[in-house]
């Protein structure tokens, strides 16, 4: 009963900093976009229909919930684990080791609940999509999804990778906050040329753009990290960046959709 009511500083931290990221990164993501068009993958027009279909305020107040909930999970978790001497962290290698493999866990988890998401029509239509109004997604409406999918998708996937891995909550921390931003950028819409999660990641926002509109809605599930899953199932679709005529980007996929 003790351990249920006393968490630790690392894990308050890991379960609080990622909330923090989320709000600050997207807000500079924000303001990047509002400063120049050059960078959008979304035209002006796109913009004003996005705004009418799902206002900011109800984006903000769903995003609001989603942390709600991943928060309560988050402090759960921890409070179940054994306590253990967190002070000291494994060797770098070791550390390496736990991102990569939590990394994994949760691209395999998240791609094969989102796939599941789409291809089963009573799931889609009641739980995801809610997330799929944003046509053209707000840097901040990364996390804007049910309730239930943001407990068994998001939430579970985060709990996964943490625990099956090994991670400690100091690690978890510096994690899960990687994750938060890999999952904001790439619902920024922007593609900006110094951005190196662009060059490390073939999953960004150029890729989650093609599965965000009507005829890439069955492609493109992978996220936040790789592309692995869609390439051996055959989900991937492919595309290619043009300017835009009147300012920014277009994304084109390269197979030809009905």
């Amino acid at each position: 009963m003790e351990r249920l009511s006393v968490l630790t500083a690392d894990e308050l931290r890991a379960t609080f900093v990622p909330v923090a990221i989320y709000w600050i990164y997207s807000a500079i993501l924000e303001m990047l976009e509002g400063a120049s068009a050059k960078y959008s993958l979304h035209s002006k027009a796109e913009e004003n229909a996005m705004k009418m279909l799902v206002p900011k305020r109800s984006v903000v107040k769903g995003v609001l919930l989603h942390q709600t909930i991943q928060i309560s999970l988050s402090l759960f978790v921890f409070a179940l684990l054994p306590r253990r001497d967190q002070r000291r962290q494994p060797p770098v290698h070791v550390i390496a080791l736990q991102f990569f493999v939590g990394m994994v866990l949760m691209d395999s988890w998240q791609y094969f609940v989102h796939r599941t998401l789409h291809m089963n029509n009573f799931l889609y239509k009641h739980i995801h999509s809610k997330h799929h109004k944003l046509i053209v997604p707000y840097a901040f409406g990364a996390q804007y999804l049910h309730p239930l999918e943001g407990l068994f998708s998001d939430g579970l996937a985060g709990a996964l990778a943490v625990v099956a891995s090994g991670m400690t909550p100091r690690t978890a921390t510096f994690f899960i906050s990687f994750s938060t931003v890999k999952a904001i950028d790439d619902h920024s819409e922007l593609w900006v040329p110094w951005n190196l999660l662009h060059l490390l990641f073939r999953n960004n926002s150029a890729y989650h753009r093609i599965h965000h509109q009507p005829y890439g809605m069955k492609f493109n599930f992978s996220n936040p990290f790789f592309v692995t899953w869609d390439k051996l199932l055959g989900t991937s679709l492919a595309y290619s960046l043009q300017d835009r005529e009147g300012g920014g980007l277009e994304v084109r996929p390269l197979k030809k959709m009905d």
